[in-house]
């Protein structure tokens, strides 16, 4: 059983992962990501580079493309976002790549427009930890803990938050904006994970 443990919190707008084939398709041969500003795990960061998202449904402008590039292509999105584009997305853990299952999406960029067949999700809340303070606390990778938000008029509890370690975590609780309005947090919080 774990022991208590304070835990920032942290707002994760909707967002894309893309291939260096895919970014180049959407913003042209030889274009590269453009740093914006450091994001809270190491050599994350956003970029400048915004693309649109289509589905038969509805359309989504100015979605930001996170770096460094990725093997894979994934666009996560909320459920109030999902409601705007009328699709289906299915909630994963973020990091799971084979994304079997999930739905497609059309990305569109400056220089043109890329059809993917799967990679649209609802990310699934989880606590970024490194291997240390994982140890400290008692907590294991794909652990679920329940997560009590702490000095917030709208505090509430989020169960089954997803426990992620790896020695390149900074410690961090990632949810999506529905789930951040939702507590009244804005852009960063703080919770008690047990």
């Amino acid at each position: 059983m774990p022991i208590e443990f304070r835990v920032p919190i942290e707002v994760s707008a909707r967002h894309a992962h893309l291939d260096k084939a895919t970014f180049e398709k959407l913003f042209g041969k030889g274009a590269q990501l453009t740093p914006l500003k450091k994001l809270s795990q190491p050599g994350d960061f956003a970029a400048k580079e915004l693309i649109s998202i289509r589905s038969k449904g509805g359309e989504i402008k100015q979605v930001r493309i996170l770096g460094p590039w990725r093997s894979y292509n994934q666009i996560e999105i909320s459920l109030t976002d999902a409601y705007q584009l009328q699709v289906q997305p299915i909630l994963r853990d973020s990091h799971e790549l084979k994304l079997a299952g999930t739905p497609g999406i059309v990305l569109q960029g400056p220089e043109g427009s890329v059809a993917l067949k799967k990679g649209l999700i609802l990310p699934w809340r989880h606590i970024h930890i490194d291997n240390l303070t994982a140890l400290e606390v008692g907590v294991e990778d794909g652990q679920l803990l329940t997560v009590e938000i702490e000095d917030n008029p709208r505090a509430l509890i989020f169960k089954n938050v997803l426990v992620r370690v790896s020695p390149d975590f900074k410690l961090a609780m990632h949810i999506d904006t529905d789930e951040g309005n939702a507590a009244g947090i804005m852009k960063v919080g703080w919770g008690i994970a047990r």
